[in-house]
């Protein structure tokens, strides 16, 4: 059953991003959302990986990310499933693209000063495959690099399907009688993703402390998660707004708030960023305050160990 999620999963995969939506618009041209994530997306990068660094971008897309980084001297590697994606990013000339699954890296081990892992783990419904691209995100980065990893906030998703798409559409499902729509109920208790037919591929949809154990587990450590976007980022999205001073805005919330616990998981959309080796960064996203980020360093054998059993016994504790 649960391979037959992921295989549903991967086949919406490239239906959606071959010929059902534009992700590259969404982060240069639809809001100034997108502006807001991709400004501090690349701060939070290039503020902890040099110029003339060695980059793979997992998931990367169309590339703009992998634009950025190649244009101030990165030499950068594109990986990504959707072949629309991989001819786009590749139109750029200016970095190598090339198709794969982050749960299978087509890279040697230590090969990389960073990994971005910005779209991956939100498409990925079962815990393993998540901690299987964490891995192996983290296997080619050298000692010492960074691994940034992005996951979309189940608050975040709560918020679109409940309040945000029931007001832009009156035909979407919604409780009867009292009854929550089943979907509702999985994504609320597992952050289930839909498995229908159309519409966003999501496979999970993470709580903030959620996602830190995942990071543990797949080896990362002292983990800190901030908001990447900040309270204000999905109003400028519903809206579809480019307004300079709303966008301002939600930049200085987001960095007034990014630090708070109570808000990691209010976080607009997408991703999550973790980052390999000595220090990692994991990116959270969420549906009021976009994304958040943790930074971790590699454990030595004991210390792992120890970290790995305490997440275990909380993720068996019911209380």
């Amino acid at each position: 059953m649960e391979q037959r999620a992921q295989a549903h999963l991967d086949d919406r995969i490239q239906a959606f991003y071959g010929t059902e939506f534009d992700e590259h618009d969404r982060l240069v041209g639809r809001s100034g959302q997108g502006l807001l994530e991709f400004e501090r997306t690349q701060r939070a990068v290039t503020e902890r990986v040099p110029a003339g660094s060695r980059v793979i971008d997992v998931g990367g897309a169309a590339g703009i990310h992998a634009a950025a980084l190649a244009e101030r001297g990165d030499d950068v590697v594109l990986v990504d499933p959707v072949p629309r994606h991989v001819e786009q990013a590749a139109a750029h000339g200016t970095f190598t693209a090339r198709l794969g699954d982050a749960r299978e890296l087509p890279a040697e081990a230590d090969s990389f000063d960073a990994a971005l892992l910005l779209g991956p783990l939100y498409h990925l419904a079962e815990r393993a495959d998540r901690l299987r691209a964490l891995s192996e995100a983290m296997r080619v980065v050298r000692p010492g690099g960074w691994v940034f990893a992005a996951g979309v906030s189940r608050l975040s998703a709560l918020s679109w399907v409940t309040v945000v798409e029931p007001a832009l559409d009156p035909d979407v499902e919604r409780p009867v009688d009292g009854v929550l729509p089943d979907f509702w109920r999985r994504l609320i208790a597992e952050g289930g993703g839909g498995l229908g037919p159309r519409g966003f591929p999501g496979g999970h949809f993470h709580l903030a402390d959620e996602l830190e154990r995942e990071a543990v587990e797949a080896g990362l450590l002292d983990v800190t998660v901030i908001g990447l976007e900040g309270p204000g980022a999905q109003a400028i999205e519903v809206a579809r707004s480019h307004d300079p001073a709303l966008v301002e805005a939600a930049r200085t919330l987001a960095h007034a708030f990014e630090a708070e616990p109570g808000l990691r998981d209010h976080s607009l959309d997408p991703p999550i960023v973790g980052l390999a080796s000595v220090t990692r960064w994991v990116r959270w996203q969420g549906a009021v305050a976009k994304a958040f980020w943790l930074t971790v360093e590699r454990p030595q054998r004991r210390q792992r160990a120890h970290m790995v059993a305490r997440s275990r016994r909380e993720s068996a504790d019911p209380g």
